[in-house]
């Protein structure tokens, strides 16, 4: 069975949707059969991050009601050997996702993938409990600030509370040069605030925000220090037994 992620975030701008796009691209260009899911209704962006807008025809509330099959609902991304994207709704009335319903799809789905990737709403209503209901580990996205640290703090409880006991953090948007510089929260600080491990951070750079905008996840770019950086990452959330997941096929 695969391995089921949450990806989420306190508040919007963090860049979960980026560390999922990222995630999940890296795990695809290592061999794993990947699915990406949209959790976000109304505010969907994995599609435009992955350049795949102009191909996503139905979306999980189509399934929902029955309009499509799961099959022709998912959008297969080329450039990768097994990447693919079920994406959300634009209209956010269009149907209400259930966690029953979202159990029962990741049951379905869960046997034909070695990883699901979810990319959750921000905050912790109705819509990401439905998103979160199938997980069984989270990456909560934080940024070097304090009203994040807090944002974070409260998820992870929530998060314990859904029963999902593997939650690790990623610190996102990291200004270097500024760490200890009494004007944001110092890593340490921050790793030692929040209960759940840090598998990593994540400088600021404007190369993730173009490859963001351009529709290409920036870990295409295979010798730069962010995929590099993305790689250590996943050797730490995900460690398997033959240990290759620092490498990239």
């Amino acid at each position: 069975m695969g391995r089921i992620t949450a990806v989420t975030a306190g508040k919007g701008g963090a860049g979960k949707t980026m560390f999922a796009v990222n995630l999940a691209s890296c795990l695809a260009m290592k061999g794993r059969t990947v699915l990406l899911i949209d959790m976000n209704s109304g505010f969907r962006h994995l599609d435009i991050c992955l350049g795949l807008e102009n191909q996503v025809i139905y979306d999980i509330g189509d399934i929902i009601e029955e309009i499509c099959t799961i099959r022709k609902a998912i959008v297969r991304d080329r450039r990768f050997p097994a990447l693919y994207l079920l994406s959300a709704s634009q209209n956010p009335d269009k149907a209400e996702i259930l966690p029953s319903h979202m159990r029962r799809l990741c049951e379905k789905l869960s046997g034909k993938c070695d990883h699901i990737i979810i990319d959750t709403p921000p905050g912790a209503g109705k819509e990401w409990q439905a998103a979160v209901t199938a997980a069984d580990s989270a990456v909560i996205v934080t940024t070097q600030d304090y009203i994040s640290l807090r944002d974070s703090d409260s998820l992870e409880r929530k998060l314990l509370q859904e029963g999902i006991p593997e939650i690790s953090v990623v610190i996102n948007r990291v200004r270097a040069g500024y760490d200890g510089s009494g004007l944001f929260p110092a890593i340490a600080e921050m790793a030692e605030a929040l209960r759940c491990p840090v598998a990593g951070i994540i400088q600021e750079d404007e190369n993730i925000h173009i490859a963001m905008n351009s529709g290409v996840p920036v870990v295409c770019k295979k010798d730069s220090y962010v995929t590099r950086n993305f790689l250590n990452i996943i050797g730490r959330l995900f460690e398997t037994e033959n240990g290759d997941e620092n490498q990239v096929r």
